[in-house]
């Protein structure tokens, strides 16, 4: 199976303009992304989707860049668009602010497309303040591995013990994080962003829900890995703080 790695890059960002090119150890954050993609064993290629020539310019002599267009709506319009033009079986969506992406998580999350039209990847959730965040996207399984449902809110709801803190329902059921790294067939990608957003997706404000309402099989593989995205300068610091310690 021939899959790509792409890399979404937008320029723009209300909390954080000009992000994929931020200094990290001397290093544009998106480039941190791209190494880390190279060192994946199962991608065919590394591309970063950009509508900015700032970002093809500081990233051309690194990886492909394919150019796209400025009003796609989503991360998964910019890749269908790379998707579309480009000979593949499948892609993973790699964001482009995770500068420390474990390869190993790419490359489980690509060995779930084996059997699936979509894959995607989450974490045992181990810290309550995740477990009580809704900006911390949770996700429940079928005893196949695929997924039932993503939420902001805390699923499933422990009837009986519903009035115990949450660190102690925490230790009763193996709650999931999701992590917002996706794979796909490239014709259910492209099947995908034909349909408008779902009623579910803009309740919950999650894309991968449009996925679901469509019945799409996602399958979900565990892996041991906590996200650390870059969202503000702030975000920056603590993970060039955290290369250091490498």
């Amino acid at each position: 199976m021939r899959i790509l790695g792409v890399i979404p890059a937008r320029h723009a960002s209300t909390r954080f303009p000009g992000k994929p090119l931020h200094l990290i150890a001397g290093k544009p954050l998106v480039q941190h992304v791209v190494e880390r993609c190279r060192e994946a064993k199962s991608l065919a290629d590394v591309i970063v989707a950009t509508d900015d020539e700032r970002i093809a310019e500081a990233m051309s002599p690194h990886c492909r860049v394919e150019m796209t267009r400025s009003d796609h709506p989503s991360g998964s319009d910019r890749i269908a668009e790379v998707a579309e033009r480009n000979e593949c079986d499948a892609v993973v969506n790699v964001q482009g602010d995770e500068p420390m992406i474990d390869p190993r998580v790419i490359d489980s999350v690509a060995e779930g497309l084996v059997g699936a039209a979509m894959s995607t990847a989450g974490t045992p959730i181990t810290d309550v303040e995740d477990y009580d965040n809704p900006n911390v996207v949770k996700v429940i399984k079928d005893s196949l591995g695929r997924a039932l449902y993503f939420s902001r809110r805390t699923i499933p709801f422990l009837r009986d013990h519903a009035d115990e803190p949450s660190a102690e329902q925490l230790s009763r059921f193996p709650f999931l994080k999701h992590l917002g790294i996706y794979g796909y067939r490239r014709g259910t990608l492209l099947e995908l962003v034909k349909h408008p957003p779902s009623p579910l997706e803009m309740a919950e404000k999650l894309e991968q829900l449009r996925a679901l309402d469509h019945g799409i099989s996602i399958a979900v593989v565990e892996v041991e890995y906590q996200s650390i995205g870059v969202d503000t300068p702030d975000d920056a610091e603590r993970v060039k703080a955290l290369l250091k310690g490498h």
